[in-house]
Order: structure tokens, then C-alpha cells, then sequence
């Protein structure tokens, strides 16, 4: 297990390391070892932001013209998928003039589909895990010496079954997992992971060509518009709560036709003026809910019932007893707090409202921004 050597006081959820840490240290011990026969341990390594953490081994191996270290991630109170799993490097000397060559080994993916920070073909090792590989064996090679032409195998003990668990097949990352990391710490709960797949999501549909994605907030709603359209899962976008990210994202890299498909309880958060659709960023405001009942000729008695109501699911359940379009109103309202986002952009945005089943509620149809 790794052990930081950071000094700054435990926060309330511990933190971890990423893939990308973890090979790049798992590199290091192994680079070290085919230059002097012996694997350092613990191996320390330096991070983009300068911390200094030091990782014991979980394994070590040689044999012709290899050496292989591997390190057991820690991703701290992450709930990753990565927690636990075997990080291993295998370096072998390289054909003079090659320089660093990396190699995916078992449980890491292959770039397929452009879109990515990668050329196709490439292993699914991210620029930055490249880049922390690259300067630790440059200083490596000066304290201890070493071939400058080395290649770099990354694997992941079970990765491939693990990333049945991942979208990385949506994203056209087949036979395993990817080395991810920007700065090398995993901060539990972080969003920055979600955006960062967001944002993956919609470059590979853009590269593939696709004119229309759908971003959506669950499973049910993401099943329901690819039912809906016949979309390739290549369109389909799993944004969860981050409608802001989303939208921000699309505006800097639009795509002709995109459809926000949500639950009614989220598409009533965004109505109010939420990009942040989590219980813990707002909750669903059911006075407000209340007023557009009463916009759409709601009786006094339905206006103040669902003013009451238990939950967003009641209110719909008693206006849909009513007769009262409440989702398409919802819908209406999501769309313009969606358009104040891209307002511009030229796209044709959809807001699309379906019921825990999956059956469509609202939709507003396609309305060019």
C-alpha cells in the first residue's frame, strides 16, 4: 500500500493515488532494477504539483532483458474501481534511437476511436501518466544510470473485467482499463473525474461524426432517448448531475442536435435555474412548482396540494390525475435555463422529461439556440 509523504493535516475523507501515480512509480522501481539489479522499496516519486509520495511493492519479477514492479492502488475513500487492483510496469531495453515506447500488457485498453487525447492504436495511457513516466525515468537515469531507450509495458491485474464497469468502451477503449491522472491525487467524490468522461464523451461522438448526442441523468432517461432515436452509444452522454459541465463543455465544442434527457424531479431542478442537479446543491422547490401548476390553469385546491406535496413525484402524480401538463411546463423552463448557458451556439437543443419507467413525459422538441 502507498504511504504519502505529505505533511498537511488529514482531511475528513482520506485521499489516493491514481493509476497514473501508481505506474509511474511502478516504473521507476522497475527502471531502476534493470540498471542495477535491485528494486528500490519503497520508491518514491515526484508529482505534477511537487508532492513526493512513497509506494512499497506488491510484487517484483526479472528475468532477459526485463524487469516488472507492481503497486497495489490505494484510491483513499474514493469509491473507485480501481481501488485495490495491481498497477504493474514491465521495462525491457528498446531499439537504439527509439527513445520511451509505451506498450498496453493485459487489463490495458487500446485507443480505437478517435476523439482522445491519444492517435488510435496507441495504448490508453493519458498524456499526463506519460509525461509523469517520462520525467521520473529522466531521473532515474541520472542518479542511477540506465538505457535512454527503454520500453514501458503498463498493465492492470483483472483490468479488463474491471472495465466492464467503466465507459470505456463507449469510448472506443477496448482490452482493459486507462492510466489516468492530471494531478496524481485522487480527491474522493471529486466531480473532476465525471466532467473529464463527460467532455471525453462528447470529442469521441464528435470525431466519429455523429450530428446529435443525448446527455442524460440516469440510467433510466439514457435508456429511454436511445430507445427513443435509435442512437448509437457512442451519442449517448452520462452527464448524471453535472447539466452545467455538460452544456459549458458543448458550447465551447458543439454538436448540431443534443437532447438533455432527465427525470422529472431533475428537470424540475433545472427549470429553477439549477446546473447542479444534486440533493445537495438544491433541492426540488415545490412552491415554485406550485406556480407554473397555477401558469397551466391548475385549480386552487391542486396549486396548494402540490405546494405540499411529499415529493416531485407526487406533485406529478396529482397533476397528471388533473389534467395538467406540469412536465411539458417543466420541460420549458429547463430549456431556457439550458439556453442561457449556449445561447449562441447555434445548436438545436432538446429538454426531454421521462417518468421512473422511462416513458416520456414532455419533451420540447429541437429549438436552435
Amino acid at each position: 500500500m502507498a504511504a504519502g509523504t505529505e505533511n498537511k493535516e488529514t482531511p475528513s475523507l482520506r485521499r489516493g493515488w491514481t493509476t497514473g501515480t501508481c505506474a509511474t512509480a511502478a516504473t521507476r522501481a522497475a527502471f531502476e532494477a534493470l540498471a542495477t539489479g535491485h528494486f528500490p522499496d519503497p520508491v518514491t516519486v515526484t508529482l505534477p504539483g511537487g508532492q513526493t509520495p512513497a509506494f512499497s511493492l506488491a510484487t517484483t519479477a526479472s528475468g532477459d532483458n526485463f524487469t516488472r514492479a507492481g503497486i497495489v492502488k490505494d484510491a483513499g475513500d474514493d469509491p473507485d474501481v480501481t481501488h485495490g487492483a495491481l498497477i504493474l510496469s514491465t521495462v525491457r531495453p528498446a531499439a537504439a534511437g527509439a527513445g520511451l515506447v509505451f506498450r498496453a500488457g493485459p487489463g490495458v485498453g487500446t485507443v480505437t476511436r478517435p476523439g482522445l487525447p491519444l492517435a488510435v492504436g496507441e495504448p490508453a495511457i493519458n498524456p499526463v501518466p506519460r509525461a509523469m513516466i517520462a520525467r521520473t525515468l529522466a531521473e532515474a537515469r541520472h542518479m542511477v544510470g540506465g538505457p535512454e531507450d527503454v520500453e514501458v509495458e503498463i498493465g492492470i491485474d483483472n483490468g479488463e473485467k474491471l472495465a466492464e464497469r467503466t465507459l470505456n468502451g463507449r469510448l472506443g477503449i477496448v482490452g482493459g482499463l486507462s492510466i489516468l491522472g492530471t494531478t496524481g491525487i485522487v480527491v474522493p467524490f471529486s466531480c473532476a473525474a465525471w466532467i473529464a468522461s463527460i467532455q471525453r464523451g462528447i470529442d469521441v461522438a464528435r470525431a466519429s461524426g455523429f450530428v446529435h448526442v443525448a446527455a442524460s441523468t440516469g440510467h433510466t432517461s439514457e435508456q429511454a432517448v436511445k430507445a427513443l432515436y435509435g442512437l448509437d452509444d457512442v451519442q449517448l452522454i452520462d452527464m448524471g448531475d453535472f447539466a452545467g459541465g455538460t452544456l459549458k463543455y458543448l458550447r465551447k465544442a458543439p454538436v448540431p442536435s443534443v437532447t438533455l434527457a432527465l427525470g422529472f424531479a431533475k428537470a424540475v431542478k433545472l427549470g429553477q435555474g439549477l446546473l447542479d442537479l444534486h440533493s445537495k446543491r438544491g433541492s426540488v422547490d415545490l412552491d415554485a412548482l406550485s406556480a407554473i401548476v397555477a401558469e397551466l390553469g391548475g385549480a386552487d385546491d391542486l396549486v396548494q396540494a402540490v405546494r405540499g406535496a411529499n415529493s416531485a413525484l407526487d406533485a406529478l402524480t396529482r397533476c397528471r390525475a388533473a389534467g395538467i401538463p406540469v412536465a411539458e411546463g417543466v420541460a420549458e423552463r429547463g430549456l431556457a435555463t439550458a439556453v442561457g448557458v449556449i445561447a449562441g451556439s447555434g445548436m438545436a437543443l432538446e429538454v426531454a422529461v421521462f417518468d421512473r419507467q422511462g416513458g416520456l413525459l414532455a419533451t420540447t422538441g429541437f429549438r436552435k439556440v
